[in-house]
């Protein structure tokens, strides 16, 4: 699953608002989180496709098994009814993006 993520699609420092422009385009909603240093998200299935860009920091994404590491201005696809986890493996605050479409 390796294809879902484009490293490098977003230029750095990444732009929230040319991001939230860029998926609004391509249909998805754009929402930010704010996670402290070893947050996770575990175990979410969604009915809808969900994109993924790191602002600042580091995330993991373990989406169907497969582990995603993502960092500034990276984009992640995670397929509708995937399973999926979320973890910041930053040492600091983690600033992402998502949106489902």
């Amino acid at each position: 699953m390796t294809e879902l993520l484009t490293t490098g699609k977003f230029a750095v420092p990444v732009d929230p608002g040319g991001v939230e422009r860029d998926w609004k385009r391509r249909g998805f909603s754009c929402q930010t989180f704010v996670d402290p240093p070893g947050r996770q998200w575990n175990g979410f299935v969604h009915q809808a496709n969900e994109l993924v860009t790191v602002v600042d920091g580091r995330l993991a994404l373990i989406v169907a098994g497969e582990r995603l590491v993502l960092g500034p201005g990276d984009e992640a696809l995670i397929p509708r009814e995937a399973v999926h986890s979320v973890h910041n493996i930053h040492a600091g605050t983690t600033r992402w993006l998502f949106g489902y479409d």
